[in-house]
């Protein structure tokens, strides 16, 4: 069955200058340069600087799309390849320097807002119920970074008590909502995206987590 398309979205993504392809080229972006970073902290060399630059950028965008029954973004457009190679190019040439790392985690935050918000509006161009486009944002959004904390030998950001998963989540689930208002797509993007950045980088900043769960009471 031809999936439902919704022509406004479809006309949103293929746009280079419309806000949910700047967020796209973001978040990959974000996320490769993330990956490179992950494979600074090993010393490894450039080619596998690249290497998990393009897993980080487009692993998650990747599952989506075998999912959802897209053509994988990547394989249609050599631009995130391209991306993602320079990305970790740049990493490499930066060199060490003691906010590297620091920066990975900013770059983290903003490639989960941006790809969670990424994530359902892709899903929703192929007509996909409202609760399966915040699971593709999230997906989208943390499924690189997984792959990518496996192969540094990194814990899983799954399993981190820090709010993480959960940006990516408030992110897809604002851009869903706002659209469900029918809010316009840009605006939606935008605002969802801000919402799920404050969310992590008060997360970096203060120290937020999510409650874990309670001991069992003493007998």
């Amino acid at each position: 069955m031809t999936p439902l398309v919704d022509p406004q979205a479809a006309m949103a993504l293929a746009n280079p200058s419309s806000a949910l392809a700047v967020l796209d080229f973001a978040g990959v972006a974000v996320f490769a340069a993330t990956g490179a970073l992950a494979a600074a902290q090993q010393r490894h060399d450039v080619v596998t600087f690249a290497f998990f630059a393009a897993i980080t950028g487009v692993g998650g965008g990747t599952l989506r799309d075998l999912l959802i029954g897209a053509p994988v973004f990547w394989v249609q457009d050599w631009r995130y390849i391209g991306v993602c190679i320079a990305a970790a190019l740049a990493i490499w040439l930066i060199g060490r320097r003691d906010w590297r790392f620091r920066a990975l985690l900013w770059l983290d935050a903003a490639g989960l807002a941006a790809y969670g918000v990424m994530g359902a509006a892709k899903a929703e161009t192929f007509g996909v119920a409202p609760l399966i486009c915040i699971v593709m944002g999230a997906l989208t959004a943390c499924f690189g970074g997984i792959v990518r904390d496996l192969l540094a030998g990194q814990p899983s950001i799954l399993l981190r008590r820090e709010v993480t998963v959960s940006a990516a989540l408030l992110a897809a689930t604002a851009y869903v909502g706002l659209r469900l208002l029918g809010i316009e797509i840009w605006p939606a993007a935008v605002v969802a995206a801000l919402l799920g950045f404050g969310l992590r980088a008060g997360a970096l900043a203060w120290g937020w987590s999510l409650p874990g769960f309670p001991d069992a009471p003493a007998r």
